[in-house]
């Protein structure tokens, strides 16, 4: 069986794509359409994500390893280097000077922020003015960039992204589930 790089690690995805029925071009295409949309979202070609995507990193931290890294002015292989040698999220955003207010992805009003309901009561809780005191977790930040990737790229509400992504399923899974179907398969594309 060939298994994705980095997609074993991201949650079980490559055995639930599999449980599924997904075959293995499923998965590699639901992936390629992920990182499509992290290349449009980051202006880059998604030649040069797929390559970002060998980092051997859960794909759904390729996009924060971009976000920190446009933010912060490093390296993305710095930030990876970092990363893989025991670095959590939460610790660079740190290192590099970011804090909660880079991250944090406006919600209407009484939205449900599903996944993200502990972070967003962290926000609420907390003057905007003081939003750089908010301390955010790795799993957070992870999500808070694949939340405005994903919103973006699919112009939806960060709500209705929010409330699909219900289910726990990874960022490349939900990616796939939002596009449709006939976006995974060989040739497909958006």
């Amino acid at each position: 069986m060939h298994i994705v790089p980095g997609l074993a690690k991201s949650g079980g995805a490559l055995l639930a794509l599999l449980a599924m029925g997904a075959g293995v071009g499923q998965v590699d295409s639901g992936r390629q359409a992920y990182f499509r949309a992290v290349a449009e979202f980051f202006s880059m070609t998604p030649a040069e994500v797929s390559i970002l995507g060998e980092w051997r990193l859960p794909p759904e931290e390729v996009p924060v390893v971009l976000f920190v890294a446009r933010r912060a002015g490093v390296s993305p292989d710095a930030l990876v280097a970092l990363r893989r040698s025991g670095w959590g999220w939460a610790g660079l955003v740190e290192r590099y000077h970011l804090d909660a207010t880079h991250f944090h992805v406006p919600l209407a009003a009484g939205a449900p922020a599903g996944r993200l309901s502990t972070a967003y009561e962290r926000f609420e809780g907390t003057p905007a003015n003081r939003w750089a005191d908010v301390m955010l977790e790795d799993d957070e930040v992870v999500d808070l960039v694949n939340l405005r990737v994903v919103a973006q790229t699919l112009q939806m509400s960060p709500a209705a992204v929010l409330a699909e992504s219900a289910d726990g399923s990874s960022w490349v899974e939900l990616y796939g589930r939002l596009i449709g179907d006939h976006d995974l398969r060989p040739g497909g594309g958006r």
